[in-house]
């Protein structure tokens, strides 16, 4: 959801709020968005502790994270999917990468801070380097 329809929606419930029960109604919107904020900030909250805890730039499965990736994911949200931060390739446009274990590597690409595009680089495998066969 964008930001501009959830303030949108607070607005309205603030109108509707005042319309139906005055004062009251006003307090109890705002009560709601307060707790509506809190929570997303708890969120946030636990996101960045859980991946500022992993090793930068690692996952568990490269394979497993590009497939469950998509178009227009936040960063929040690909960070909740890796369990780590990135590591950071680029700015302009904004790039990062994850790498596992076997040396898989998902490289992302995100515009205005969304996934627009990405890409996995799988490992050559062990007897594939330099057969020349």
């Amino acid at each position: 959801m964008s930001s501009a329809l959830g303030w949108a929606m607070a607005v309205l419930g603030t109108a509707l709020g005042w319309h139906a029960y005055g004062w009251r109604g006003v307090a109890l919107a705002v009560s709601v968005i307060v707790f509506w904020l809190l929570l997303q900030f708890s969120r946030t909250l636990r996101v960045m502790r859980a991946a500022g805890q992993a090793p930068v730039g690692h996952v568990a499965n490269a394979v497993m994270l590009h497939a469950r990736l998509r178009p227009g994911l936040r960063l929040l949200e690909i960070l909740a999917l890796t369990r780590s931060l990135g590591e950071k390739l680029g700015d302009d446009p904004e790039r990062y990468a994850w790498r596992d274990a076997g040396g898989d590597r998902v490289t992302l690409e995100l515009e205005s801070g969304r996934l627009a595009r990405w890409q996995l680089d799988r490992a050559p495998a062990p007897g594939d380097a330099g057969t020349g066969a």
